[in-house]
């Protein structure tokens, strides 16, 4: 018998979503997060974005380069954010790890914001760097992206039931 013409992609094989097919939410978010990292972390290299930009230093707190003159950055700074954005382009592959992504990226943001409150802004334990505006968005990143990750993953669910895509 020959193939058909146009067939159907197989969903079963690795709860990947093959080209073409519908994303979930999860994956959406996931998608659009990860881009929004990347753009950061591209933005944290333009001069005109970072102000100071002749004070982009590899690490530490005496990098005194500003994204859109609020953020601190380093070099470092903006390798972190377009890992972190690669990251979530490639679990925004399958629902699962792109809530995953989402959630274990709003824990690291949890973490960083703690980080960030503890250190005294002006030792070398300021490596990353941080400062207030910094902290204070770590803080929101972290309540957003746990949330949407919880109710992306909920979304649709009968209570007791298992996610088709929870493999």
């Amino acid at each position: 018998m020959a193939a058909p013409l146009n067939p159907q992609p197989d969903r079963s094989t690795d709860g990947v979503t093959p080209g073409g097919a519908a994303r979930s939410p999860a994956q959406l978010v996931a998608g659009v997060i990860g881009v929004v990292f990347l753009i950061v972390g591209i933005g944290g290299f333009i001069p005109g974005l970072t102000t100071d930009y002749d004070q982009l230093s590899f690490a530490g707190r005496h990098s005194m380069a500003m994204l859109l003159g609020l953020f601190m950055v380093s070099i470092l700074h903006n390798i972190v954010h377009l890992l972190f954005g690669i990251a979530g382009l490639a679990l925004a592959r399958s629902p699962r790890s792109a809530r995953a992504f989402l959630v274990g990226g709003g824990v690291i943001y949890l973490v960083l914001w703690i980080y960030g409150l503890v250190i005294d802004h002006d030792s070398a334990a300021n490596f990353v760097p941080v400062n207030t505006a910094d902290n204070w968005l770590h803080l929101g990143l972290a309540v957003a992206m746990i949330a949407l990750g919880l109710l992306t993953g909920a979304r649709g669910r009968v209570p007791g039931e298992v996610a088709p895509d929870s493999r």
